[in-house]
């Protein structure tokens, strides 16, 4: 009986010396951001109409991230406050150095989208080749090696709200033509859209909020073609609204949804006409709402997974190759001519990130710009009740419109800015749904006959 009871307390030391062997360990969280704003001069991202370089800042550019840690597990969630995310080797370099010199297991890149950022060339250039890029992933690198200083054990929570600020910009007309429904000051109902407003709330242990992720659709395009000045548009003044609701205590980043058919309802807004006014009451809308959302979600801890994967799939171009270089001749010149010839010749594979932590929040990404409905897709056939679709992440590959609105036609949906093949933006889904099944270990490679 004396060897029965000198056993079991041996084994009670080991068990409250091991907690996180046996009780499973906890997520470790970590934040950062730098500001990344270019010099001026530079080229503009996004209108192909706008005149001239930069001439100033309206409000400076930022890299933030969030890094979190299970076992062994390191990612790495970056967003920067620009148009697209930059080419393959950039972020290809940034994955090494990062693994490198903080042992980051996966680098995820995601743009905001603005329109009043600096244009992102296509080609990682020769190391004679001065250029801009090379300074931010320099920034980067050393932000995401702070937030790694800086990891601590966390506690997740999520909550949803619903705002409207933006409009479908592809109008089905009643004699089924497609109307550029470009500005809607009016706020006139449209569909689809999506007004799901999606939040992360991550807190330290003590319940203090660390980092807070705002998903939503809508493009970042307040300001038109006549603005010269850097901005984030209105997902800035979104991150702000949601510090300040905080006291400025947590870290507020906003992940772009799938915004592809949805416009802000005060588009390209000239600047003579109050736009700063409308970029603020956009951004103020929706960073009230996710700042109510955020404050009445309860956060909780628990034994911390970190699954992921970039898988790469192969699609054919969506044109007749000789009849598409015509038209993209006749519609953007010859200098943008020869830019798709080089990204969009020869069609290559695209990222597709799924990841998914805990086992209840999911996250997939898409290397463009997809229609609205793809997300709400995802959102509602995602076997975990938690789903966040990041658009404009780990590379830009133009517009995947659903194959519905490829069949309308329109912007985005039958014209050269789309160049993926019809449906690639349901298989991306499709794609994503599989393996969160998979992470979940209800899909598996052996057949059930094994298994008896």
């Amino acid at each position: 009986m004396l060897r029965i009871l000198k056993g079991m307390w041996v084994f009670c030391l080991l068990f409250l010396a091991s907690p996180l062997s046996l009780a499973g360990a906890g997520l470790k969280a970590g934040v950062a951001k730098v500001e990344i704003t270019p010099p001026t001069g530079l080229r503009m991202y996004g209108f192909s109409n706008r005149k001239g370089g930069s001439t100033g800042t309206l409000d400076p550019l930022m890299a933030r991230v969030l890094v979190l840690e299970a076992g062994e597990k390191r990612l790495a969630l970056v967003v920067l406050d620009l148009g697209r995310p930059f080419a393959e080797a950039w972020i290809q370099r940034l994955r090494e150095d990062a693994r490198k010199t903080s042992g980051i297991s996966y680098v995820l890149l995601a743009a905001i989208h603005t329109h009043s950022g600096p244009a992102i060339r296509d080609e990682y250039p020769p190391k004679q080749s001065p250029d801009w890029e090379t300074g931010v992933l320099e920034k980067v690198e050393k932000a995401i090696a702070e937030a790694c200083q800086h990891l601590a054990e966390a506690r997740l929570g999520t909550g949803y709200g619903s705002v409207d600020i933006g409009h479908n910009r592809l109008r089905l007309e009643p004699d089924g033509t497609i109307f550029w429904f470009e500005r809607n000051n009016t706020m006139v109902p449209t569909s689809p859209v999506d007004p799901t407003v999606s939040v992360l709330r991550v807190d330290t242990a003590a319940g203090e909020p660390l980092a807070i992720l705002v998903n939503y659709a809508c493009h970042p395009v307040v300001f038109g073609s006549d603005n010269l000045q850097y901005s984030a548009d209105y997902p800035g003044v979104m991150s702000r609204t949601v510090e300040q609701a905080f006291a400025g205590k947590p870290l507020c980043m906003f992940v772009q949804g799938a915004p592809g058919d949805i416009n802000p309802y005060y588009a390209v807004h000239p600047l003579g006409q109050d736009a700063v006014k409308m970029r603020d009451w956009t951004g103020e809308r929706l960073g009230g709402e996710a700042a109510r959302v955020a404050k009445s979600i309860e956060t909780a801890a628990s034994d911390a997974t970190l699954d992921f994967a970039e898988d790469l799939l192969e699609f054919r171009p969506r044109w007749n190759m000789e009849k598409f270089r015509e038209a993209v001749r006749a519609s953007w010149g010859p200098e943008a001519a020869e830019s798709f010839e080089r990204r969009r010749g020869a069609m290559p594979r695209l990222p597709v990130a799924t990841v998914l932590i805990n086992k209840r929040i999911a996250l997939m990404t898409v290397p463009g710009e997809a229609f609205v409905q793809h997300q709400m897709a995802w959102r509602q056939r995602c076997p975990v009740r938690d789903a966040f679709f990041l658009g404009y992440a780990n590379g830009d590959y133009g517009y995947f419109p659903t194959i519905r609105a490829a069949s309308l036609g329109g912007y985005g949906a039958a014209n050269t800015a789309t160049w993926v093949e019809v449906g690639a933006g349901e298989r991306m889904v499709d794609h994503a749904i599989v393996k969160v099944y998979e992470m979940l270990g209800q899909l598996t490679d052996t057949p059930e006959d094994l298994k008896k």
